[in-house]
């Protein structure tokens, strides 16, 4: 149609053709409403920066775009309403009634996070900083194996926190003191428990035993408590010895000041050794007392006064309470009675049922469990004893093994040096490993928990008023 000044026909719709204005809001074409009759503006949120197509600049005169919001929701609906009708009233069509309609408008959604969709993608959900393979495999290492013991409670009787890193968060796990006077074989008992062979260099052992010249001057090589965990998770303890002469020596030859509840060196010497007893008492599974002869009866009655001392298991300081308000059961270890140094006779028959009577008339009023499965005998009876009896090591090491013969010392007697001392000990190795392992506190404990336990234990030992009273008395 020519741009004429003649309007149009009555009942005609109007058509327009406008040539584009540099500055209007763009080209009309034929078949468009004015823009006072309808005006369907569409709202289309825009994919992804890097699946977003080049779009046009907007022209002058137009309301600028309104920012996206993330995330992004693809949607095409109607600005109002009312709004995209035709004047009929009928449903939103394209131009010229013709065309598919406009799907419904959607239920308005909930407010949507503000936060810059570069923010989100830099920081909330961008992937995890990779991991250093070799930081990633040291996590999941074992901790390192130990070559040596060390200290958890040193000679001036203070607790040390060095053994935590050797220690993992895993509830399967046996712990074994030793007691003993001096001289008797305890480190060198526990080394060969832990995986050090007879032909070894004692100075390799992982519980040094004294040097020729510390036993020539009599004096103590271990002192404290030392720690060592195997591969096993056996954490083997070695204490000082009990009622040692070499303590109270050094302590007078020394000058050393004592605390000032105790007025007596002895007494003080006495005091320390009761406190380790009472202590491993309360955090082993298994207590070894180590002899090297059959038997000293002041020994017996140091344990009764060490059990009659022995503090009570702190409660737990996290978890539910329990339902009931009866004090938790009190714990007793396995106490297994290591003879060292045995003599030949010592295994006959008839010796070692006399042996077990004595042990059971001296235990008989203990609540230490000295009976059940930790014999030597096979397979042990439940009323038995715990005892075992180890040959001489210090034979074994100078000589190979005699063979049964004419020429053979005790020829009636199984062969009691050389392998015989490995197989005696590889047996208690056995007997310790299948021991029952009931928990010690109110509740099962991890290898760090016993750790922190312990260190509470310890700690109310050297508090303990019946310990301090017993003190007092000594003088």
């Amino acid at each position: 149609m020519s741009d004429s000044g003649q309007s149009p026909a009555p009942g005609a719709r109007r058509r327009w053709t406008r040539e584009k204005e540099p500055d209007g809001p763009g080209e009309r074409r034929e078949g468009e409403e004015p823009a006072g009759l309808l005006q369907k503006t569409p709202i289309i949120l825009a994919k992804p920066p890097g699946e977003r197509a080049p779009q046009p600049q907007p022209k002058a005169g137009t309301a600028p775009a309104p920012p996206p919001q993330a995330p992004p929701i693809v949607l095409m609906k109607s600005r109002g309403e009312g709004e995209g009708r035709g004047p009929a009233g009928g449903g939103a069509s394209s131009a010229g009634g013709e065309g598919p309609a406009l799907a419904p408008p959607r239920e308005r959604e909930g407010p949507r996070p503000t936060q810059p969709v570069y923010q989100l993608h830099g920081r909330g959900l961008g992937a995890a900083p990779a991991l250093d393979p070799a930081a990633a495999q040291s996590r999941l290492a074992a901790p390192e194996k130990m070559k040596t013991s060390i200290k958890l409670v040193d000679e001036q009787m203070n607790w040390c926190d060095c053994a935590l890193q050797f220690l993992l968060e895993q509830t399967d796990v046996l712990v074994v003191g030793a007691l003993g006077l001096q001289g008797t074989g305890k480190s060198t008992v526990l080394s060969l428990l832990a995986g050090n062979q007879p032909d070894d260099d004692p100075r390799t052992y992982v519980f040094r035993p004294a040097p020729p010249e510390l036993r020539q001057r009599g004096a103590a090589q271990t002192g404290g408590i030392d720690l060592f965990v195997t591969q096993e998770r056996v954490v083997l303890l070695d204490t000082q010895p009990i009622l040692s002469p070499a303590l109270l020596d050094h302590l007078i030859n020394n000058d050393r000041k004592l605390p000032p509840e105790y007025g007596l060196p002895h007494s003080y010497v006495e005091m320390q050794s009761l406190q380790i007893a009472a202590f491993l008492f309360t955090v082993c599974h298994v207590v070894l007392l180590v002899q090297d002869w059959f038997t000293d009866p002041l020994i017996y009655r140091f344990l009764q006064t060490a059990e009659m001392v022995k503090p009570p298991g702190p409660a737990p300081s996290a978890g539910p309470a329990p339902e009931s308000h009866d004090p938790p059961p009190e714990f007793n270890p396995h106490l297994v009675f290591v003879q060292t140094r045995a003599p030949p006779e010592s295994f006959a028959p008839r010796r070692l049922r006399e042996m077990q009577r004595v042990l059971e008339t001296l235990m008989g009023h203990s609540h230490l469990k000295f009976k059940g499965s930790l014999s030597m005998s096979d397979p042990p009876p439940e009323c038995e004893v715990n005892l075992f009896l180890l040959p001489p090591l210090e034979e074994e090491s100078e000589d190979p093994p005699p063979r049964a013969g004419p020429q053979a010392l005790f020829p009636a007697l199984p062969p009691f040096r050389g392998a015989s001392c490995w197989r005696a000990l590889g047996r208690l190795r056995g007997r310790l490993l299948g021991a029952g392992r009931a928990p010690l506190g109110p509740s099962l404990l991890t290898e760090r928990n016993w750790f922190h336990y312990a260190a509470r234990i310890w700690d109310g030992v050297k508090k303990s008023s019946a310990l301090a009273e017993y003190g007092r008395l000594l003088g």
